[in-house]
């Protein structure tokens, strides 16, 4: 049987390994990318999840809040940044930063919602992938895969957390890709991006943890 990581891609074969998945402690993570054992699925599960149909229908359209907005123009500033376009991505960069400067502090936050929240962004990416290949935009359908492959992971971490607790984070550090997002718990961020591929320079340490 082979299992597959649902988030980079890594295949556990229990042919080729000297130890079955199913008998690997409930603590093993994926050697690639970090995620937990719960995020790895058997290989046939994959395809049949491939070949269900999803509701096409866009959903209504809603007014984001101020936060939204920061992300969206954050990614919009790196997405120019790829295409050379120094000046409108320091615009992007400005509405991004006027944004987070006027979102409001959430003082009930909990990694419990968070948890829910991630879990509810995972569910919707279907329906908007579907849309994306409906109107066969490849861009939008790329930004699909790395957008749910690195909400997978922030998942996989939340539930890590809400498990081991500030201990998870003990002398270690936290690294982010500057290019897709992918979130990497470690002393040194990995070779390459396990979802966008890019090299490790490409990462930024999480810098003032308390």
């Amino acid at each position: 049987m082979r299992y597959v990581c649902q988030i980079c891609g890594y295949v556990y074969d229990d042919e080729k390994e000297q130890v079955p998945f199913e008998q690997l402690p409930d603590s093993w993570k994926c050697p690639l990318c970090g995620a937990s054992k719960s995020d790895f699925k058997p290989e046939h599960k994959e395809r049949e999840t491939a070949e269900v149909t999803v509701n096409t229908e866009a959903a209504d359209m809603k007014k984001l809040s101020a936060g939204q907005l920061a992300a969206v123009c954050t990614n919009l500033a790196r997405g120019c940044e790829k295409q050379y376009k120094p000046a409108e991505a320091e615009l992007f960069n400005e509405l991004a930063a006027y944004f987070t400067r006027i979102t409001p502090a959430i003082n009930d936050a909990d990694a419990e919602t968070l948890s829910r929240q991630l879990q509810e962004d995972i569910d919707s990416y279907p329906d908007v992938r579907a849309v994306a290949d409906r109107n066969q935009d490849r861009g939008a359908a790329r930004v699909c895969v790395w957008g749910e492959k690195v909400t997978r992971m922030l998942s996989s971490l939340v539930e890590r957390y809400l498990k081991e607790g500030e201990q998870m984070l003990a002398d270690t550090d936290i690294w982010v890709c500057t290019v897709c997002g992918f979130v990497y718990i470690g002393s040194n961020p990995p070779e390459a991006c396990p979802v966008c591929k890019v090299p490790a320079y490409k990462f930024e340490k999480v810098e003032g943890r308390a």
